[in-house]
């Protein structure tokens, strides 16, 4: 049964001429005032949330974003911001792309956080997809082999330094800590300080693929799934909960993981859908060309797959897939719990900031979902 609501913001200003047939994401470009907007829209938005009982905003870690989706390049530092601003919600960081950080370095400011906070900043790690970003951080993405090798080391070198009290580590790319000698004595191990007040870490990781599902499994990472078709949903929820059996940890089906959709609420679904539609468009229009269309056809096929569709979705598909959720209280509800129904050890779901919407237009949104939807899903 869901028990907590979420928010997902990646950091988008308030975007002009959306839609597929407003402004080319790639010809957007806004000066540093603009692209300074995602913070205080952040702030307001995290402030409403409290007032009205929500879990947790989450925002996403990403840099050199000119075209102004995809703005805050340090989650931590904005969580523990965020947190002088708020009461009780938590912040939780979706995701610090580790391969542009060290990871004692990105240990010790969680360290930090976990302590001022008393454990309202939560961890999540990812190993990023934008080439221009994790390259330029001198890490590599493009090949993945590389790329995921680098992230493994890295998770043991920092879950070292949350867990154990003194530590070695001697890797392909970390060598912890240096065979140097130290005010008359030669280091063999190191201690990181602080460590985290609330031990252990819960970490959580987006579901990308099997192999992340197997890795994320046998560390005890918790999952998030964001606007996949039910399909891909179905099958990605009993994944993880397979493997995490594998490693000895069963869970009920959705235990451990944040389920993520779109929606609108309005009169009609006509209406909601007219609303949303270039906003949801805008978000495709950056986001598709990366993958990140995670939907089945017929066959159950993933799009993008041979035989399957390869195009840029409509909100129609979204709508059809699950993925999207549009109209009156009650329509939402029905199909939030639809899909819910499905998994007994679900108890955390998301609402995704669709890309094109204004913050004036959202924070009316999250009203309504408080007042009219969220009562109707979190009941016993």
């Amino acid at each position: 049964m869901i028990k907590r609501i979420h928010v997902l913001y990646v950091g988008q200003l308030e975007l002009e001429n959306i839609g597929l047939q407003g402004t080319p994401a790639d010809a957007r470009r806004y000066s540093n005032e603009r692209l300074s907007e995602p913070f205080f829209s952040a702030r307001d938005v995290a402030q409403l949330m409290d007032d009205l009982g929500y879990y947790a905003l989450w925002t996403a870690e990403h840099h050199f974003q000119h075209e102004g989706y995809e703005c805050f390049p340090n989650l931590i530092q904005l969580s523990l911001w965020l947190a002088t601003q708020t009461r009780r919600l938590k912040l939780g960081c979706a995701f610090n792309v580790l391969p542009m950080w060290h990871p004692i370095r990105l240990a010790e400011d969680y360290a930090m956080a976990d302590i001022v906070t008393d454990g309202r900043v939560i961890m999540g790690v990812g190993r990023g997809y934008h080439s221009r970003e994790v390259e330029t951080f001198d890490a590599p993405v493009i090949d993945q082999a590389a790329n995921r090798e680098m992230f493994e080391e890295q998770v043991d070198l920092m879950l070292k330094c949350f867990d154990e009290e003194r530590f070695s580590h001697h890797g392909k790319r970390y060598e912890c800590p240096p065979p140097v000698e130290y005010r008359g004595y030669q280091l063999r191990d190191i201690t990181c300080v602080p460590r985290p007040k609330h031990l252990p870490v819960e970490v959580w990781m987006p579901i990308a693929s099997s192999k992340s599902i197997d890795y994320m499994a046998s560390k005890d990472f918790k999952a998030m799934v964001t606007l996949n078709g039910e399909k891909i949903l179905d099958d990605v929820v009993k994944a993880y909960r397979d493997a995490c059996a594998k490693y000895g940890r069963p869970k009920q089906l959705g235990e451990d993981m944040i389920w993520g959709a779109g929606l609108y609420l309005a009169d009609t679904p006509e209406e909601a859908k007219r609303r949303v539609e270039p906003s949801h468009d805008e978000r495709y229009k950056w986001f598709a060309p990366f993958g990140f269309v995670r939907y089945a056809d017929e066959q159950g096929r993933t799009w993008g797959t041979p035989g399957a569709p390869a195009r840029v979705p409509s909100l129609v598909d979204g709508i059809q897939q699950k993925a999207w959720f549009c109209g009156p209280p009650s329509h939402v509800i029905d199909g939030i719990k639809s899909v819910a129904a499905k998994y007994p050890g679900l108890e955390d779901f998301m609402i995704h900031w669709a890309e094109g919407l204004s913050p004036k237009e959202f924070k009316e949104q999250l009203r309504w979902f408080a007042r009219d939807v969220m009562p109707a899903i979190t009941a016993g």
